[in-house]
């Protein structure tokens, strides 16, 4: 696991899903993660961001920004580095990251 002492972490995950489903995917991950995110003390914002592949993929990565790694344990559990999926990504994502990355905010 990485470690950080005293400074916000951001956390980043990327997902591919076929451009015609880019739309439902957005709305459904920001009713899902984005907002457990936003709900879980400790987070300082949280941002999901697109970009076309040019070839009838979209690309979705979110990235979070939190206190410290205890609070992120609080929204992923124990392995902070695992993605957390919810029950509709098996229908959409055709590419997925399966950890994460954590960042140090300098």
């Amino acid at each position: 696991m990485t470690h950080f002492s005293g400074q916000p972490v951001v956390r980043m995950w990327t997902g591919v899903v076929r451009a015609e489903d880019a739309d439902r995917y957005i709305r459904y991950v920001e009713r899902t993660g984005m907002d457990a995110y936003r709900a879980t003390p400790g987070n300082l914002g949280a941002w999901l961001l697109t970009r076309d592949l040019g070839d009838g993929r979209t690309e979705i990565t979110t990235l979070s920004r939190w206190e410290n790694l205890a609070v992120i344990a609080a929204f992923a559990g124990d392995d902070v580095e695992r993605a957390v999926f919810y029950p509709e990504d098996d229908e959409f994502l055709i590419e997925r990251d399966e950890r994460v990355r954590h960042y140090r905010q300098a």
